[in-house]
């Protein structure tokens, strides 16, 4: 549906609507962020009566939409005036805007069918009558006015001025069983208001509501939306749809746990195959849960919020921090394994070892999202969740994989070497016997 306030997107304007183009400047040079002069507009637009403001130039996430649905419009449409009231009443918003004000005078032909039978007049003559005088005939069967290089289609309708006078329209002339009669007498005409289009979502009539989030998360603004009174009582026959970024924050979500245990479980495959070992490689991928507090915890610091390039860089740290991990294990089992070394003495020379590869693998990519996180660059406030995520992920994970991956090695170690002991001491008493009757 196109918008048609914004001649961008529609090239028609609306006299209901107007475009303005705020130039904020170059961020380097001005001390706010956007949002905060998005806020500033809106609190200097508020006096003014009616008005109702959004940005275009939303980024992604800033929109929640949701969708009331419903077969009776009366019904849905009076629960979506008390839905809209309370979505008013949170705190925080910006602009909430509903496809139920959306309204249009309109001229409003009611047939009456007992005359209209009387009379022999169709009720599609009556609706091509209407259209014609109100709109103009189709292009293809109007009359051409012929030109040297080009036809001029003509086109003849009511004055416009004369659109809202129903005693001119029930002038019309329709075809009869017995010649052309007035429209007034076979239906009532009135001037009334209704929506534009009619719009249906899963084959029921709809209304949507479209808020700003105004710089609070998604899943908190939902929160309290599934609190309202009116959401929780609302009449039989109507129901609230999930849609837009409602929908697309739960399927993004989803969409993300499968694809972190899809990575875990080919990682876990991989490394099984490389160590023919099922223990040691659940020590290398406990460095994963490492990474996590960091980058939940600087994004909590800088006052971020966990969207899509948050969630990339979630991935991201995934590859680096088992990365880490393979380097402490791997060297620690050759220690033990191919020079004699102890299992305390082979973890010991092991983080000796790799610690300089671990932290020069830190400080490198943390250098590369550091002006990312700065906010350096275009689009640097959409970027920035991703580079807080990992630089908090890389830090937790360097500074405790060379602590917490050897206590886990040495316990998953020691576990390993119990279970193989009592499984050769149940094979033993079976085995003896056989051994002494021969």
């Amino acid at each position: 549906m196109l918008d048609l306030g914004d001649p961008n997107q529609s090239l028609v304007g609306d006299v209901r609507k107007a475009t303005l183009t705020l130039d904020w400047g170059k961020p380097a040079t001005r001390s706010r962020h956007q949002k905060a002069l998005e806020r500033d507009v809106r609190a200097r637009l508020a006096d003014l009566p009616g008005v109702r403001v959004s940005f275009i130039s939303s980024e992604p996430g800033e929109l929640l939409q949701l969708v009331l649905a419903g077969d009776n419009p009366q019904t849905l449409l009076e629960a979506s005036q008390l839905v809209e009231r309370d979505l008013r009443n949170l705190k925080g918003l910006g602009s909430v805007t509903s496809t139920a004000s959306l309204l249009r005078p309109e001229v409003v032909i009611t047939p009456d069918p007992l005359r209209a039978a009387d009379l022999g007049v169709a009720t599609a003559d009556i609706a091509e009558a209407a259209r014609i005088a109100t709109a103009g005939d189709f292009r293809q069967r109007l009359a051409k006015l012929n030109l040297p290089e080009r036809q001029i289609p003509i086109r003849v309708r009511i004055a416009e001025q004369n659109l809202d006078q129903p005693a001119v329209i029930g002038l019309l002339r329709v075809p009869g069983r017995d010649g052309p009669v007035p429209l007034a007498s076979v239906a009532n005409i009135r001037l009334d208001s209704g929506p534009a289009q009619l719009d249906r979502y899963g084959r029921q009539r709809n209304i949507t509501f479209n808020m700003e989030l105004n710089g609070r998360p998604l899943g908190e603004v939902m929160a309290e939306i599934e609190q309202l009174p009116s959401l929780k009582q609302l009449p039989a026959g109507v129901k609230l749809l999930n849609t837009g970024d409602a929908e697309i924050f739960v399927e993004l979500f989803v969409g993300f746990l499968v694809a972190m245990g899809t990575g875990i479980f080919c990682v876990y495959a991989v490394l099984l195959l490389l160590f023919n070992n099922a223990l040691q490689p659940l020590t290398i991928l406990i460095a994963v849960p490492l990474c996590a507090g960091g980058a939940f915890g600087l994004l909590l610091l800088t006052n971020n919020y966990l969207s899509l390039p948050a969630l990339i860089g979630l991935l991201m740290l995934i590859g680096i921090a088992t990365k880490n991990s393979i380097l402490l294990v791997d060297y620690a089992v050759v220690a033990e394994q191919d020079h004699g070394l102890s299992q305390h003495d082979a973890l010991v020379d092991a983080c000796r070892k790799r610690a300089r590869p671990v932290v020069m693998t830190t400080l490198a990519m943390g250098a590369g999202m550091l002006p990312i996180a700065l906010g350096f660059g275009a689009d640097a406030s959409f970027r920035a969740p991703m580079a807080i995520a990992v630089i908090g992920g890389l830090i937790t994970s360097t500074l405790l994989s060379l602590v917490v991956i050897p206590a886990a090695y040495t316990v998953l170690d020691d576990l390993r070497e119990r279970v193989k002991h009592r499984a050769m001491r149940r094979k033993t008493p079976a085995t003896a016997p056989a051994g002494a009757r021969h």
